[in-house]
C-alpha cells in the first residue's frame, strides 16, 4: 500500500490560466446542458478533470 501511495503522479499540473479556461467551459456546459443532477461544485469539479485527464495533466482535489 505505501509503495503505490509513493508513486509520483508525473503528469504536469496545470497552470492557472488553464484552470481559468476550463472552469470558464464547464460553466458553459452546466448552463447549455445541466449538471446531470449533481451539484454545481461537484459537476465542475468532475468536468475540469476530465478536461486535464484528457489534456494529460493531474487533476485537481478541489476548486479555488
Amino acid at each position: 500500500l505505501l509503495a503505490t501511495a509513493a508513486i509520483a503522479d508525473e503528469r504536469p499540473l496545470p497552470d492557472k490560466e488553464l484552470l481559468t479556461e476550463l472552469k470558464q467551459y464547464c460553466t458553459e456546459l452546466a448552463n447549455e446542458d445541466g449538471t446531470e443532477g449533481k451539484a454545481l461544485p461537484v459537476f465542475m469539479l468532475e468536468c475540469i478533470n476530465e478536461e486535464l485527464d484528457s489534456e494529460g495533466y493531474q487533476p485537481i482535489s478541489k476548486l479555488n
